[in-house]
């Protein structure tokens, strides 16, 4: 039987997407979601790549097992970056309620910060780093993921979850809102840092079933 890898996220939209990337390699894999031992991670970290470090590092320890995580967030340069590393918390609202008002809070506090705002200023990118640590905690892989876009004056579609309806893809005139999974999974951030990081993962994994 191959090892089990853990997902470092109760969020259940994340999940759905990692489970789908990783399904073709046959590695048996769940999310934190009831597991007892699983740790509440402080995420104190100051970028994407070293928040993601700390909840595979802190999550491996804790189950003694492996772990993935990924920490990922959309960028606005003209609102200085934001809202970067807060993104999932961007209009003040935490994980503890309900994630689809949470998502309409944090999308309307975005649209509000660019109202009146150029084309040029509603240029974004999704960003993901990814951590694959083992149960000992070692870090034994990272990698990581873009996709460019714009903010759109209004949200789109009901697909995806976070800005989702909100972020424009140019290539496609679509928000990931609109495109179907199977293209976001090409094209998003965090489908390129899962792509990246696959092998060294399925080597790491496989080498200790």
């Amino acid at each position: 039987m191959s090892p089990m890898l853990v997902l470092g996220t109760t969020n259940q939209g994340k999940v759905r997407e990692l489970l789908e990337l990783l399904e073709p390699f046959g590695i048996s894999c769940r999310s934190l979601a009831g597991l007892e031992a699983a740790v509440d991670v402080e995420e104190t970290g100051a970028t994407f790549a070293e928040n993601a470090a700390l909840k595979a590092t802190q999550q491996a320890v804790a189950l003694n097992s492996w772990v993935l995580a990924e920490d990922s967030g959309l960028v606005v340069p003209a609102l200085g970056g934001a809202p970067g590393i807060h993104s999932a918390r961007f209009s003040g609202a935490t994980a503890g309620g309900d994630r689809g008002g949470i998502d309409e809070r944090n999308n309307a506090l975005l649209l509000e910060r660019l109202a009146g705002r150029t084309r040029r200023d509603r240029a974004a990118h999704y960003a993901c780093h990814a951590a694959l640590a083992a149960p000992d905690g070692r870090i034994v892989a990272v990698a990581e993921g873009r996709c460019g876009g714009l903010i759109a004056e209004a949200p789109s579609g009901r697909g995806g979850f976070g800005y989702d309806p909100l972020f424009i893809v140019p290539e496609y005139q679509r928000t990931f809102g609109e495109l179907a999974p199977a293209v976001k999974a090409v094209i998003s951030h965090r489908g390129r840092a899962m792509r990246a990081i696959l092998p060294a993962l399925v080597r790491a994994v496989a080498a200790t079933g």
